[in-house]
């Protein structure tokens, strides 16, 4: 249960540990990217087809409770902008506030939102990164172009997959994936491309996938921290990115839809893929 003041964002969440998880989960995926060797392919991009740059799912009211819980308690930690995003932040609010209003379950009005939770969030243009990060279950993050490659300008992630804001703010793509293996200069540089080649009127997506132990969404690590071996463990984690440039301040939107799913509910053939894929070991030892 969760009560928000009427003028501020204060948050009293009332949700036990073992509630609070089963609420941020999901029941399914909606794609095995893994199985897809077009999507499992880096960097695996696909066209966004409709509208659905956005996503409202059955965790919705779970995972936005838990972003109100961060958005409150850690500002700090989940939201970040550098001198100079103001104006795609602003551009990317109105752009939001506008695919809302044509959303089920949305309510946009002149000073604020009812999301499809029953929650009202107050509107403050203001705090544009804020006041979106407790309207939609996606984390957003701007990039913008200086020199030759599109760096991370600003963002409100409140649901990090083994990285942290504050230390990725300010860096390009391949900084920005430090130190993960498979993002080696290649790579950089097709990706760099392909954010070059963004067209406003068609977004694109891709899918990744990771296990891990625990089903916590905010999971933050520092470069210099250990890497933890997560091949065994016991929930599936699986985020739709999507890619959206915005017209006018010509930043480019990476958006994180963050899905989470018990190992168990998947099928057998989808485990032996991810056994394939080396994602997952099973047997003795395994959670």
């Amino acid at each position: 249960m969760s009560r928000l003041a009427d003028c501020g964002i204060a948050v009293w969440v009332e949700i036990g540990a073992m509630g609070q998880a089963m609420a941020i989960l999901h029941d399914r995926l909606p794609r095995l990217a893994w199985m897809e060797p077009a999507v499992a392919r880096l960097p695996g991009i696909q066209p966004v087809l409709d509208d659905s740059w956005l996503l409202v799912d059955e965790a919705f009211a779970g995972q936005m409770a838990e972003r109100d819980r961060l958005i409150a308690q850690s500002p700090a930690l989940v939201l970040g902008m550098q001198e100079g995003a103001r104006a795609a932040a602003e551009e990317l609010y109105e752009a939001v506030l506008a695919k809302l209003a044509r959303s089920k379950g949305y309510v946009v009005g002149a000073d604020r939102v009812l999301r499809p939770d029953g929650v009202e969030v107050a509107l403050d243009r203001g705090a544009p990164l804020l006041t979106l990060g407790r309207l939609v279950q996606e984390d957003l993050c701007l990039m913008q172009k200086q020199g030759e490659e599109h760096l991370l300008t600003a963002a409100v992630l409140c649901f990090p997959a083994s990285w942290t804001l504050a230390e990725k703010l300010g860096r390009a793509m391949i900084g920005i994936h430090q130190p993960v293996a498979e993002y080696g200069p290649d790579l950089a540089k097709r990706v760099q491309r392909l954010f070059d080649a963004i067209r406003p009127e068609q977004p694109l997506w891709r899918m990744n996938y990771n296990v891990y132990a625990e089903p916590e969404l905010f999971q933050p690590r520092r470069e210099a921290d250990p890497q933890p071996v997560q091949r065994a463990g016991r929930y599936l984690r699986s985020e739709r990115q999507c890619l959206l440039r915005l017209p006018k301040s010509d930043a480019v939107l990476f958006s994180i839809h963050t899905y989470l799913v018990p190992l168990e509910s998947l099928s057998e053939a989808a485990r032996d893929g991810l056994v394939a894929a080396g994602k997952l070991i099973l047997g003795p030892g395994a959670a």
